[in-house]
C-alpha cells in the first residue's frame, strides 16, 4: 500500500500509510524513488532512511514499499566487480553515465545478458539436499563459482544439462519440498539473500589454521586464524588503510572481499586504480580475478556505510558456503559507526556514550560474529572459513573511545597501529607492547608440527626481550646507556636487531614484502642463535664492543632478502656466527 511522506531529516524521511511494510522492509521514496529502508515503526509513523541524498524530497511525495528487505543478488559475475554500499555496480553505471551517479538510477547487480557456461556436477536422478553443488561456472581464471541449491528446497533431481545459459535461464529442476508442491522447483545461478541475515552453515567448527599473512610481526607475534577477527585501530596517518590492502594482496585466502567504508575519496580511488594492476602473488595473473570491492566513500549518504558492512560480508559468505576461505577487509567500521550515530540523533533516540546509540556494541557484535569455520550446508563435508579483519579511526588515536572498546570485545585479535612507528617509517606499524592475539595457542600447535618445534620458544623469547628493552629504556633516559650493565646492553642491542631486521618489512621489495612462515622462523633463529652466544662470550669475558662489531651482523641484517630457496644462506651466517664469537 502506498503511503505518503510527512517528515524529511536529512538521511531520514518519516512516511505514514505503508500499513504492511515491516522493519527493515525496502521502499521507494519519492517521484525519484530513491532507495530506502524502513528502520522504525512508531504507531502509523515509518521511519526510513534512504541511501540517496534527498535534496528535492518533500512531505506529500509518494512512498512505494517492495515486501522485501534489503538483498543482494548472488552467482556468476560477482568476482572483479565494483559496488556501492547497496550493490548497484559503479563499473557499469560509470561506462553508460559518466563519473557521476544520477539519484534514483538502477541497474541489475549482476549483468542479465551474459552468458555463462554450466557444467553440472550432479545428474538426473539425485536427490538434493540445500548446498548440495548442483554444478560449476568458470567465473574468472582462479575462481570456479559452485552453484548450490538455495535454502529450502530439497528432493529429485529431474532436470539438469550442460549449457551456456544467463543468470535467469533455467539450469536444474528438483522435485519435492520447495517453492511449489504442485510442480518441480525451477534453478537458475542466480539466488537473492538478505543482507542482515546470517546464511547458516550446517555446523560450526572451531579455527585451526593460521591465515598466513606474510607480515613478519602479525604472523609470528600476533596471528589471525583462518574464520577469525582481528581490529586494526589507529590514528590517522598511521598506515590502516595500507596494511588493509597489503593483507588483501598477500593473505592465504582463495577470494577477498573489500569494503571501503566512509573512507576518503583519493584512499578509495586509490584502492581502485591500484587492485586492477596488483598481480596475484601464486598465480601471476591480476588479484581483481579473485576480488570483489564495495566502494562508499566518505562524501556518499551515511545511511549506505551500514548497508555496505553487511552486502559485503553477505558476499563472503556466499563464497565460504562454496568451501572457500574469505577474507573480508572492512576499512573503517569508525565511519559505519558515526553514520549509526548520525541516523539515531534523527530519530531522538537516547544517546549512549559520546553520542553513539546503546546499541552500538551489539550491531559491531553481528557484523564480526558472522565470521567462523564451518561445515557448509549440504551432504558433501566441504568446510569453509570466513576471516574479518575491521580498521577502527579513533578520533585522535584514543583507543579508549566506544567504538574500539566495544570492537574489542568482540574481536580476538588487536593489531595496534602507532603514528610514531609510522613516522619512523617502520613498516607494519603494529606496537608489539600493546597489540595481542588470542588465537596463539592454535598458531603455536599448528607451526610446532608443520614448521619448527622450537618455534613457540623462539616467539616467547623474543616477545620476553623487547618488553626488557622497553623497560630498560626508561632507565636510559634517566641515567643514559653506559650505566646499563652490559648483559642489559646486549638486551638493548639484540632488541633492535629484531625490530630492524625482523619486524620491520619493506613493502616494496620484491621478496621483503611477504615472508613465508618457514623463513619468518630461520629469521628469528638466528637473531636468537646470536644473542645466546653472546651471552656465552660476555660471560667468558668479552667486550661488548667486540661482540657488536663483529662483521657476521651485516649478514644477519642482509637475511631477510634472501629468498626461502637459498636455505643454505641461513645455516651458513649460523655457522659464521659460531666461527666468529
Amino acid at each position: 500500500m502506498e503511503g505518503i511522506i510527512t517528515r524529511v531529516a536529512g538521511p531520514l524521511v518519516v512516511a505514514r500509510g505503508l500499513k504492511e511494510t515491516k522493519i527493515f522492509d525496502m521502499v521507494k521514496v519519492g517521484h525519484l524513488k530513491l532507495m530506502g529502508e524502513v528502520i522504525e515503526i512508531r504507531g502509523e509513523n515509518y521511519s526510513i532512511q534512504v541511501y540517496e541524498e534527498t535534496e528535492g524530497i518533500g512531505p506529500g511525495q509518494p512512498v512505494y514499499p517492495s515486501g522485501e528487505p534489503l538483498s543482494v543478488e548472488l552467482g556468476p559475475g560477482l568476482i572483479g566487480a565494483i559496488f556501492d554500499g547497496v550493490q548497484r555496480p559503479l563499473d557499469v553505471i560509470e561506462a553508460r553515465m559518466g563519473a557521476y551517479i544520477v539519484r534514483g538510477v538502477e541497474y541489475p547487480s549482476l549483468p542479465r545478458d551474459k552468458k555463462w557456461h554450466f557444467q553440472p556436477t550432479a545428474k538426473k536422478g539425485d536427490r538434493v539436499v540445500p548446498g548440495d553443488v548442483l554444478g560449476v561456472v568458470r567465473e574468472s581464471p582462479l575462481v570456479v563459482q559452485r552453484i548450490m541449491v538455495p535454502l529450502g528446497i530439497e528432493g529429485e533431481l529431474t532436470y539438469i544439462e550442460e549449457k551456456e545459459a544467463t543468470l535467469e535461464e533455467v539450469i536444474a529442476r528438483i522435485n519435492g519440498r520447495g517453492v511449489s508442491q504442485y510442480a518441480p522447483t525451477e534453478i537458475t545461478m542466480l539466488q537473492r539473500w538478505p543482507v542482515r541475515q546470517a546464511r547458516p552453515p550446517r555446523q560450526k567448527l572451531p579455527p585451526e589454521d593460521p591465515l598466513v599473512t606474510g607480515q613478519r610481526i602479525l604472523d609470528t607475534l600476533f596471528p589471525v586464524v583462518k574464520g577469525g577477527t582481528a581490529c586494526v585501530p589507529g590514528p590517522f596517518g598511521s598506515g590502516k588503510t595500507v596494511i588493509q590492502q597489503q593483507l588483501a594482496k598477500w593473505a592465504d585466502a582463495d577470494i577477498i572481499i573489500y569494503v571501503g567504508c566512509g573512507e576518503r575519496g583519493n584512499e578509495m580511488a586509490d584502492v581502485l586504480l591500484s587492485f586492477p594492476e596488483l598481480k596475484d602473488p601464486k598465480s601471476g595473473r591480476p588479484l581483481m580475478e579473485r576480488t570483489v570491492l564495495v566502494a562508499n566513500t566518505s562524501n556518499m549518504p551515511v545511511a549506505a556505510r551500514e548497508a555496505s558492512i553487511f552486502t559485503g560480508i553477505t558476499i563472503a559468505e556466499y563464497y565460504r558456503d562454496m568451501g572457500y576461505h574469505v577474507a573480508l577487509m572492512a576499512d573503517s567500521t569508525s565511519r559505519w559507526a558515526e553514520a549509526m550515530r548520525e541516523i539515531s540523533g534523527r530519530l531522538e533516540e537516547m544517546p549512549g556514550e559520546e553520542g553513539f546509540p546503546p546499541y552500538l556494541g551489539s550491531r559491531l557484535a553481528t557484523f564480526y560474529e558472522r565470521s567462523g569455520s564451518i561445515l557448509c550446508l549440504g551432504s558433501q563435508g566441504r568446510k569453509g572459513t570466513l576471516s574479518v579483519i575491521g580498521s577502527v579511526s579513533p578520533p585522535g588515536g584514543d583507543l579508549s573511545e566506544p567504538v574500539t572498546q566495544a570492537t574489542l570485545r568482540v574481536v580476538k585479535v588487536f593489531w595496534s597501529l602507532d603514528d610514531r612507528l609510522a613516522s619512523q617509517r617502520h613498516f607494519p606499524a603494529v606496537n608489539w607492547l600493546t597489540s595481542y592475539s588470542l588465537y596463539q595457542p592454535a598458531v603455536d600447535a599448528y607451526a610446532g608440527k608443520r614448521i619448527a618445534p622450537g618455534w613457540k620458544e623462539n616467539r616467547k623469547e623474543t616477545h620476553r626481550i623487547l618488553q626488557r628493552e622497553a623497560e630498560l629504556e626508561e632507565l636510559v633516559r634517566l641515567v643514559g646507556v653506559e650505566a646499563l650493565s652490559p648483559e642489559d646492553r646486549l638486551i638493548m642491542e639484540v632488541a633492535r636487531m629484531i625490530r630492524e631486521d625482523f619486524l620491520h618489512q619493506n613493502a616494496f621489495h620484491e621478496v621483503d614484502t611477504y615472508t613465508p612462515l618457514e623463513k619468518q622462523y630461520l629469521l628469528l633463529e638466528v637473531i636468537l642463535k646470536f644473542y645466546t652466544q653472546a651471552q656465552e662470550a660476555l660471560k667468558r669475558g668479552v667486550e661488548l664492543a667486540r661482540i657488536i662489531d663483529l662483521p657476521v651482523r651485516e649478514e644477519i641484517a642482509k637475511l631477510r632478502y634472501i629468498p626461502l630457496t637459498q636455505k643454505e644462506v641461513f645455516q651458513r651466517v649460523i655457522d659464521k656466527i659460531s666461527e666468529q664469537l
